[in-house]
Parts: C-alpha cells; sequence; structure tokens
C-alpha cells in the first residue's frame, strides 16, 4: 500500500477526533496561487489571536488492539488496516508543510500492540520532524491512556499540546463501552501533565528553567526508548528493570556505553528551535462522547468543571456520537447524532470558561438537560426574574456578563464609556453594544428601552436564533403565519401563544409562571 493510500484510510479514520473540523475542499493548485487542498485530512484549528491553522489531522495507524464498542477502529469491526511507518508520516508531514498545503499536525493512533510501543513511534514521527527537519509547526499529540510518564515526558517536550480523551462522562459507561480502558488510567497521565506544565512555569522543567538533577540521565533512557526494536518490552515489571534493560542496550551498541550516554545527552539537551522549549506550551485538552452512554447535560457540565478546576484543561471537547457500529449498547444506526446538544453544550462550556457561571447554576436536579431552544444563558436569565432589569450605569462587570446578549467586549466598553457620562440607549448603540436580547434586561437611567414590545412570544422570539427559530419550527409547529404588523419575524395564533411559554420555558416554578403573567414587559415590569 503506499503513502497516500494509507493518507486516506488513516485521515478518514481521524474524522471523529473533534480537536479541529475537516476542510472539505478539493483544490488543485494553479498558476495563480501556492500550494493545494485535499478533501480528506486538511482540518483547521485556531490560534489564541484568531488566525486559522490548516493541520494534517491523521491516525498512526488504525490496527487496534482494544475494542471499545463506539469506536470504528475497534479491534472486532470489520476494516481495512494499515499504519505509517515513522519516516514515512514525518516525510508526508514535511512535504505537506513545505508545499503550503499545512501549518502543523495533529497525531493521533489506535492502539497499537500496547499504549507504550504506540507512543514509541508517535514519539519518533515527532523526533524526526523536530531534529531532522527541524519542523517548527504547530503539533498537537494524543497520549493513550495507560502510557509511561517517561514518554508522556519525551511527548510533552516535542509536542506543542498534548491531550487524552476522557471518552466518556462515568466510570460506569466506561466500563460497560470501553472494558480496556480505565478512569484511573486516563485521570492518572492527565495529573502527570498537568504537574510538568506547572514545573516548567516555576522554571523547574527541561529546556526552559533550571535543570534538576538527574535530569541528563532520564533524558538519555527516554531517547533509547524508540530504539528498542519490535519487541513487546513494556511489560508489568518495575522502573528499574526497565533502566537495566536501556542500560544493557547501550552496552551492547557500542564498546563504551557511557561515552554513548554522553554524546545522546548533548544532542537532546540541544532545542529544535532557537529559544528556550518548555512542556507542552499550548497546554492540554481532552474529549468525551455526547449521546452514547446515557448521562444527562447536567452531569457531563459537572464534570467539565472539575477538569477545568483540578487539571486546568486548555479545551474539553465534545464529540456528537455518530453511530457507525451496530451494538445493543449503544443507539441504532437510525438514530441521529446529537449535534444540537452538542452545540448547547459548547455554549455552556464557554459560560464556564469566560463568564464566571458554575454548572450548578446552569443546571439542577429539576432542570438536567439543557434547553432545546434558548442557549443557557438566556435560559438562566428567564429562571432568574428577580435579578432584572439591572441597571447599566450601576452593575458590575460580573453582573453585566449574565446579561444575554452582553458578551466579554461589550461589558468592558461599557465599564470604559460610562466613566466619561452616564449611559443612554443611543450610547449603548454608539459603543457596539448589540440590544437585540439585552434590551430586555437592561435600564438606562432608570428608563426601559423605548417602545419594546409587551408581548411574550416576540420577547421568547427575541432570545432565539434563526437556527433556533428554525428548529422550534420543525419540531413543536408544523407552520407559522408572517404577520406585516409586528417586531417579530413569526407570528402565533391566540391558542399557540397561550401554550408557547411552557414549551419554551419547562422547569418554572408556579411562583415564576405566576410572575411572568402578571407584568406587562416579559421577566420585569
Amino acid at each position: 500500500m503506499d503513502v497516500l493510500e494509507k493518507l486516506k484510510i488513516l485521515a478518514d479514520a481521524a474524522k471523529y477526533d473533534a480537536a479541529c473540523t475537516s476542510s472539505g475542499v478539493e483544490r488543485k493548485g494553479s498558476g495563480f496561487a501556492m500550494g493545494s487542498s485535499r478533501d480528506f485530512g486538511i482540518c483547521h484549528s485556531f490560534a489564541g489571536d484568531g488566525r486559522c491553522i490548516s493541520l494534517l489531522k491523521v491516525l498512526l495507524t488504525n490496527c487496534c488492539s482494544f475494542d471499545c464498542v463506539y469506536c470504528v477502529n475497534r479491534r472486532s469491526n470489520q476494516a481495512r488496516r494499515t499504519a505509517f511507518t515513522p519516516p514515512e508520516l514525518a516525510d508526508l508531514t514535511w512535504q505537506f508543510y513545505r508545499r503550503n498545503y499545512i501549518e502543523g499536525l495533529f497525531l493521533s493512533s489506535a492502539v497499537w500492540k500496547s499504549p507504550d510501543y504506540t507512543s514509541e513511534q508517535m514519539l519518533q514521527v515527532l523526533e524526526i520532524l523536530r531534529y531532522e527537519y527541524r519542523f517548527g509547526g504547530y503539533i498537537h499529540a494524543k497520549v493513550i491512556p495507560g502510557t509511561d510518564a517517561i514518554l508522556i515526558d519525551r511527548l510533552g517536550m516535542l509536542a506543542d499540546r498534548i491531550s487524552v480523551n476522557i471518552e466518556l462522562p462515568s466510570s460506569g459507561s466506561l466500563q460497560k463501552l470501553a472494558p480496556d480502558k480505565s478512569k484511573d488510567k486516563i485521570l492518572l497521565p492527565m495529573g502527570q501533565i498537568q504537574n510538568k506544565i506547572k514545573d516548567n512555569k516555576q522554571g523547574r522543567g527541561r529546556f526552559g528553567g533550571i535543570q534538576p538533577v538527574g535530569s541528563q540521565k532520564l533524558m538519555c533512557k527516554t531517547s533509547m526508548l524508540s530504539q528498542m526494536g519490535q519487541s513487546n518490552h513494556f511489560t508489568d515489571a518495575g522502573l528499574d528493570d526497565r533502566e537495566q534493560r536501556i542500560g544493557n542496550l547501550f552496552q551492547n551498541r557500542s564498546g563504551n556505553g557511557h561515552h554513548m550516554l554522553q554524546q545522546d545527552s548533548r544532542v537532546l539537551q540541544k532545542p529544535w528551535n532557537k529559544g528556550s522549549r518548555s512542556f507542552a506550551p499550548a497546554g492540554q485538552s481532552t474529549q468525551m462522547i455526547v449521546g452514547a452512554s446515557p448521562e444527562n447535560d447536567r452531569q457531563i457540565l459537572h464534570l467539565t468543571e472539575s477538569l477545568y478546576h483540578r487539571y486546568q484543561m486548555k479545551r474539553v471537547f465534545y464529540s456528537a456520537y455518530i453511530p457507525v457500529v451496530e451494538d445493543s449498547r449503544l443507539p441504532t444506526k437510525e438514530s441521529t447524532p446529537p449535534l444540537w446538544r452538542e452545540h448547547r453544550l459548547y455554549q455552556a462550556d464557554w459560560l464556564l470558561r469566560f463568564y464566571g457561571f458554575s454548572a450548578a447554576e446552569l443546571l439542577d436536579e429539576k432542570n438536567p438537560q439543557l434547553h432545546p431552544y434558548l442557549d443557557p444563558k438566556c435560559h438562566w436569565a428567564i429562571r432568574h426574574p428577580e435579578l432584572f432589569p439591572m441597571e447599566v450605569n450601576r452593575a458590575g462587570y460580573d453582573e453585566l456578563l449574565r446579561v444575554p446578549g452582553v458578551g466579554v467586549e461589550s461589558a468592558l466598553r461599557i465599564l470604559r464609556a460610562r466613566k466619561l457620562c452616564p449611559l443612554t440607549w443611543d450610547g449603548l448603540k454608539n459603543i457596539g453594544v448589540v440590544l437585540k436580547r439585552a434590551r430586555y434586561f437592561l435600564l438606562c437611567k432608570g428608563k426601559p428601552f423605548p417602545l419594546l414590545s409587551r408581548r411574550k412570544e416576540d420577547f421568547l422570539l427575541a432570545m432565539m436564533s434563526p437556527k433556533e427559530r428554525a428548529l422550534f419550527q420543525k419540531q413543536e409547529r408544523s407552520w407559522f403565519q408572517p404577520s406585516l404588523f409586528t417586531e417579530s419575524d413569526l407570528a402565533f395564533s391566540r391558542e399557540e401563544r397561550a401554550g408557547f411559554a411552557d414549551i419554551a420555558l419547562p422547569g418554572l416554578d408556579n411562583r415564576q409562571k405566576e410572575a411572568l403573567e402578571c407584568v406587562r414587559i416579559p421577566v420585569f415590569g
């Protein structure tokens, strides 16, 4: 099998990793532009400054020794199997980079023979790119659960970001659907990665701070892990036994083993770029599958919150389960992927990371699922009418962030502008605050938005995006009658209006429903 055929198979097998999105573009080079694009394998990630970075997302191999029920590459599934050799994949990445196809590599793999053997092969790819080709582009490497700490340490020194997939939201589902994996094998490397990142920030890590005592010895050991051949040398033996094997390997390859150790140490201590290197400078991330197991959104968000606080994750990615295999423990192949649920989880995740919300605020035992037609921030605001309306000239930064329609940038603009003079509704428009939603929750100088619609259906539709309105129209109503005389795009009959609040606002207690019925303006009086 040639390299291009391997690329087609292994890039297609990597499309279920949710850390970036596929381009889906087939474009040949021409005299007017440099470079080409393929519809398989080229993906996009976004840097902190907003730049879009093209990545080659590919598996090292789809030959897996694990039998995870939900995975298309599982051992018992009938599929074409292949694998790159480390020089093949490194050369392919370098050639793509030279032709300006890509700016980086997203490298993952099935579990080939064992987690340690797979990681050794991935490590060889990264070493060839960094040391031989002097590749300075972005690299994201996946860590296989159960990988030895020495290999994780070496991968983190060569990759910009590393990640361990948590796979499923609970240990019970993991045991049921992925019997070869366990909670401890997943969380242990996460803790090791976090500790290494913290050590480097404090100036104790290699390639970017004070060299710890014995670091040369550790680096010499890790440099030879990938050279120990095809043997399954990592067993349940202790670390001392592994050190002895590495020492014997050095003695066999050279008459002077000590000289070999010193020479290899000098090579590894030399950074692959001009600046100092730190361990996983872009941090770590993880991914979980949504829809393959029965956990609700509340459980998922609480797990996400604990991952951010305990392991300082950069991102938690959610992947809607796509039914690709038939099994009684999984949703049927006829079921649709929960893409809208995935979208809602990303919105809630954003609130946890940047808006100061907690998982307990967004969902509780009475409301364990995210709302299908309202984003989590709007749904939270509607369930807390006692906090609104909010005076824009007195509200603090944290309070402004909880107003639907007001983001981080808008809140900062409000704080800066009101230092000069009290803000009015026209002033809010002039500084770029979008008032489509915020006008229902704010007051300017004690006054509500002028000519504000008093109808609940107008208010609720203003909270919805066009896609959310289309979803509501498709699933809850068969048709809508447009009106030329209302602010809303869609009008309802009297019967539809009466039942709209119950459909769009599930989980409200009787007191809150009565409060909404009594007010002339939605949410506030």
